[in-house]
């Protein structure tokens, strides 16, 4: 059947290799480690963590934050060894097209887009929002908001999605050298946060460690709960066991960017042991420092005085302590790892469109690269444009959880692919290899789909609608277009190419 057909990982690679349409590898896994730790490292590591002490599962929240990161360990560990066998780019979208099928690799390579275009907007409009407090902080009156008629323009977030959109067009390694430089620096500011706060903390704040569970404040509503409370019929309520659950749903969005980091493989030099090496060497070092931060959060603060504020962060508990001059410290930092965010998201982006129209489910004249730079400059540009007007326009608050179902969705079919793929091609060299599969494999996808259905029920319902859009793109246009389905008709091939050039 058409919709379960699917590419070859021969044919995967010696697309990889086509004039016009390559990629450079010039990526180490020390890159790689660092494109991680900037893409999980941004306003999240202050700000996440303390909503869901705040609002789901008190001091619990750093096993909140285990739950998440051990979850994300099994899925990238299936990242890695896919990545290790298939280098090319495009993450989940490439390697489900090589086991399950063109239709699932067509959803999640939509899902995908989701994820990184909304990322990229929801990041770059609180980079906006940031730099107006830093302007603040400095004394410096400069306005961040222009008023074109009727229509608000926020140039901060519209500038730097403009200079990173240039830099990855210049060539992903100058990128690359400078997102490093911008990460060194953000992970030092987290360091000092960390440590000042620890100066701060007092036990009984640690008491309960899992709060009771109890309605929420204001009762609730229907969409506004988890899905999987509506599915059971359960009344919608905060805290205890399951509000751990909830706030690992939550604070997954700290761990998205190692898929991102899979998307950049058809870039890495000796991908097979550059490529582990790098997601893992991340992981463990985004997870320490989350860790460690919500340590600190919640005993430097009460979670019931985290919960009395509009929007809890770290700089609260730091304003609730009496060191106010360390919110301005996070202010700054928080700027400073938005950045590097704003870049890994772009160039992730970029890759996944680049992977889908190069294999026709998209325009083909799309993956075009350039031939001095080896990166995809159309592609970089539309996705510069799309995101940079979406946050600068718009307010993305919507946008945010839709971030993690993304995510989440991609991670079940890429965990489950790595078993088909054992059974269908045994003899595939890998780089890296997933231990007790098909066990932990299994595992992986389980996880990750019990915290989906830990989101809320508006966050399903608009993800229903993006998926169905979704359809109606790939059965107008992608099912007909694919190179997969064209290899077998010579007159169809021939008129898609023409279109292409």
């Amino acid at each position: 059947m058409s919709l379960m057909r699917t590419k070859s990982i021969e044919q995967s690679i010696k697309d990889s290799d086509e004039p016009g349409h390559d990629l450079k590898r010039s990526l180490g896994a020390w890159d790689l480690a660092i494109m991680g730790v900037a893409v999980a490292v941004g306003a999240g590591i202050f700000s996440v963590g303390a909503k869901a002490a705040a609002n789901f599962a008190g001091p619990a929240v750093s096993v909140s934050f285990v739950l998440a990161a051990v979850t994300c360990g099994l899925a990238i560990m299936c990242y890695a060894e896919f990545a290790s066998t298939i280098p090319v780019a495009g993450s989940a979208y490439t390697y489900t097209y090589a086991t399950l099928g063109e239709l699932l690799a067509w959803i999640i390579g939509w899902d995908l887009i989701l994820e990184l275009l909304a990322a990229g907007a929801v990041i770059a409009k609180y980079w906006g929002i940031y730099l107006s407090n830093v302007f603040s902080l400095f004394h410096v009156d400069v306005p961040t908001t222009l008023h074109l008629g009727p229509v608000a323009f926020d140039w901060g977030p519209f500038v730097i999605v403009a200079i990173f959109t240039v830099l990855l067009i210049l060539g992903t390694k100058l990128s690359t050298m400078v997102n490093n430089v911008f990460t060194i620096i953000k992970v030092a500011i987290v360091v000092f946060v960390i440590i000042v706060g620890f100066t701060f903390v007092k036990a009984e704040n640690y008491t309960p460690f899992v709060p009771p569970a109890q309605p929420p404040a204001g009762g609730g509503s229907v969409l506004t709960q988890s899905f999987l409370s509506f599915l059971t019929g359960a009344a919608p309520a905060q805290y205890g066991v399951f509000g751990i659950f909830s706030g690992a749903a939550l604070v997954f969005f700290a761990f998205i960017g190692f898929d991102v980091v899979a998307t950049s493989a058809e870039e890495v030099k000796n991908p097979q042991k550059n490529l582990p090496r790098g997601i893992f060497g991340g992981l463990i070092l985004v997870s320490i420092l989350y860790i460690l931060t919500t340590l600190a959060l919640t005993g430097m603060a009460s979670y019931q005085d985290l919960a009395k504020a509009e929007s809890p962060s770290l700089a609260t508990a730091f304003v609730q302590v009496g060191a106010p001059w360390a919110a301005q410290v996070i202010s700054v930092g928080i700027l400073i790892g938005l950045t590097t965010v704003i870049m890994v998201l772009l160039m992730g982006l970029s890759r996944v469109l680049l992977a889908l129209s190069r294999d026709g489910l998209l325009p083909r004249w799309l993956s075009a690269t350039s031939a001095k730079h080896k990166t995809p400059a159309r592609l970089q540009l539309i996705c510069g444009a799309a995101v940079a007007l979406i946050a600068a326009l718009t307010d993305v608050s919507w946008l945010e959880e839709m971030i993690n179902i993304g995510t989440l969705s991609a991670f079940v079919l890429v965990s489950i692919g790595v078993v088909v793929l054992r059974r269908k091609r045994p003899e595939l060299p890998r780089g890296y290899r997933v231990p007790w599969s098909p066990v932990l494999p299994i595992i992986a996808a389980v996880l990750c789909f019990y915290l989906m259905l830990n989101l809320t029920v508006e966050s399903w319902i608009r993800f229903v609608v993006w998926l169905l859009i979704g359809f109606v793109i790939y059965f107008s246009y992608g099912r007909r277009h694919a190179r997969v389905g064209l290899m077998n008709d010579p007159v169809r091939s021939r008129l898609a190419d023409t279109e292409r050039r």
